[in-house]
């Protein structure tokens, strides 16, 4: 059922780009260890699925100023006034490190916060994410699969 490989490296991706603690890498090595899926395909959904999970931090980015006052929101004002600063300090092209992890999710979920335009969010994050698969197929293709 290649359909349901595809839809798992999906959502592992989607996930991964949100604030889950989820690993896509793994999925997609996987995968592409199996030979049944083309290599093309592969970094096409994990790069959608991925930057598809960005967005949705920078839809919460948007609405943060709607919660930042109840008491169970996680950030304290002085730590999202930090993340403030320093987005303006850098700014988008910070994003050109979306892919890495830990630091990438709260930056594109910083991107909304600080109402950066989505047409620049989404041509950052896709061009960071797609070259972060990119490099680990090419990877994969070269040293694992066709060996030296």
């Amino acid at each position: 059922m290649p359909l349901i490989g595809y839809l798992g490296l999906f959502l592992a991706a989607f996930g991964a780009a949100t604030l889950l603690p989820l690993q896509s890498e793994a999925v997609l090595v996987g995968l592409l260890l199996s030979g049944d899926y083309p290599w093309g395909w592969l970094l096409s959904v994990a790069t959608l699925g991925n930057v598809l999970g960005s967005v949705v931090n920078w839809l919460l980015g948007r609405w943060v100023d709607h919660f930042k006052e109840r008491r169970w929101f996680p950030v304290s004002a002085r730590q999202l006034e930090k993340a403030r600063n320093n987005y303006r300090r850098w700014g988008h092209w910070t994003l050109l490190l979306s892919w890495v992890p830990i630091i990438g999710d709260p930056l594109t979920l910083v991107a909304g916060v600080m109402r950066e335009p989505l047409w620049r969010f989404l041509l950052l994050v896709t061009l960071a994410k797609s070259l972060r698969y990119g490099v680990l197929v090419a990877v994969t293709l070269h040293w694992v699969l066709i060996p030296a």
